[in-house]
């Protein structure tokens, strides 16, 4: 199941995912970017969101105001929905419109592959230049040599003593999980290194937990601004 978490309210961009894109509104353009891939769900803590979801025929849950993450608000609509404990869900931001199909098989494919493994997280990066990599908006990680995330972090990771040509990573924030990982993931105790980057996928590295990362190719972005949102038109242009 992929669950979109809606939360209304947004200290940079309020009432983002009601923004239009294209005709629609985004949180509902997210959802019809990957309703091919498996059942959509919104989780949402607004009852507008609830409406417009009905409007254009998505299932959608009323969670929690109090939520400091999206991944804690799909949390308790798995819970809602008493989904079993192998249930595959992937948590999609309800701010990734032109986010690729691919992207999120690619994540899916990855998830029922080490299921019986023990991987907490999957998620993904791309390869990104050395100049996106000094935004600290645009999250970086690295890698072991079995794919499992060493770090996150938003300054560029690794440092480049040498200046030598090397490939940055990029972390797009699509996640997956089981639905029992999922549960055990939201009941660890938050960490240090996560308040301090503001990247709560650290929580998990720093319980020593796996997080599984799968190489992908993409364009999209999260939109945090209205800035972010005029790039994203532009890019995306709809002749």
């Amino acid at each position: 199941m992929i669950i979109i978490p809606a939360r209304l309210k947004s200290s940079r961009f309020e009432h983002k995912v009601l923004a239009d894109i294209n005709g629609l509104p985004m949180v509902i353009r997210t959802a019809k970017q990957v309703e091919s891939l498996d059942e959509i769900l919104i989780a949402t803590d607004s009852h507008r969101v609830m409406e417009i979801a009905k409007e254009y025929n998505f299932k959608a849950v009323m969670t929690s105001e109090t939520h400091t993450s999206g991944t804690d608000r799909i949390n308790e609509a798995c819970e809602k929905l008493n989904l079993s404990d192998d249930e595959v869900v992937i948590n999609v931001q309800a701010d990734e419109p032109f986010i690729e199909p691919s992207v999120i098989k690619a994540v899916i494919d990855r998830v029922k592959k080490v299921k019986d493994e023990n991987i907490m997280i999957t998620s993904c990066y791309k390869v990104i230049d050395s100049e996106l990599a000094d935004d600290p908006n645009h999250v970086k990680v690295i890698i072991d040599e079995n794919s499992n995330a060493i770090y996150f972090s938003r300054v560029k990771i690794p440092y480049n003593r040498e200046h030598i040509h090397i490939d940055y990573f990029g972390h797009l924030g699509i996640y997956g999980f089981t639905r029992k990982s999922l549960r055990e993931f939201c009941a660890l105790d938050s960490a240090p290194l996560e308040n301090i980057e503001k990247l709560e996928q650290l929580r998990a590295i720093y319980h020593s937990k796996k997080i599984t990362m799968v190489k992908v190719e993409s364009k999209s972005f999260g939109i945090d601004t209205e800035a972010d949102l005029k790039k994203a038109l532009e890019l995306f242009k709809v002749d």
